[in-house]
């Protein structure tokens, strides 16, 4: 696991959003999670269907956000839980040892010691910065990133505000992707703003 982690916004429009993850996914991306919290059940399907479909074609892994049902449903690659959501060990029972799980640890390193200790397949920290779509409670110190490569043998992850210029010190303390959302998704030019973030892990 390296490189950029796209994140998908909350749009109701799957046009859009097949588009522009099409966009990130030539750029560059080297995995997509579906995250949509508002989404009816119909849609969410229906989005993440046609998301994982793309990501296959492009043979790049898919993964879901919380919902570990859809995920089993759509033999998806992984899930990705959060503080609110299944934890850790429900989520790698229900999918089993073959799927990715990914585990948000804000900016807590025994989060991330307890998900590693659970199965989780990578670690996740932030918000580092300002985030124009998610609301975050803790500022995450930089230094974690450092500390969880010395310490925990998975990937990480970070996520929040992540622009090129502000995730390259994050990427020089070891971490193996950033995560974008409105970077990408936002960008008057998504390919290259893909490829930009892309190009930070060689």
């Amino acid at each position: 696991m390296k490189g950029l982690y796209l994140v998908t916004p909350d749009w109701d429009d799957t046009q859009k959003l097949l588009q522009v993850t099409e966009a990130g996914l030539r750029g560059g991306a080297a995995l997509v999670q579906y995250r949509h919290k508002t989404a009816s059940p119909t849609l969410r399907r229906e989005q993440a269907a046609a998301l994982q479909a793309l990501c296959r074609e492009h043979g790049k892994p898919f993964i879901i956000n919380d919902h570990v049902d859809l995920c089993i449903e759509l033999d998806a690659d992984g899930i990705h839980v959060g503080g609110t959501d299944a934890s850790v060990a429900e989520a790698r029972a229900a999918v089993g040892p073959g799927k990715i799980v990914g585990a948000s640890c804000y900016g807590t390193l025994q989060l991330a010691r307890d998900a590693h200790a659970a199965g989780a397949s990578y670690v996740a920290f932030g918000g580092f910065y300002p985030s124009r779509v998610k609301k975050y409670d803790m500022k995450t110190p930089p230094e974690i990133v450092a500390q969880s490569k010395a310490e925990i043998p998975l990937p990480a992850v970070v996520i929040g505000g992540m622009t090129q210029e502000n995730c390259t010190p994050l990427v020089v303390l070891g971490a193996d992707m950033v995560a974008a959302i409105s970077s990408v998704y936002m960008a008057d030019d998504p390919e290259a703003a893909a490829h930009g973030f892309a190009v930070l892990f060689g």
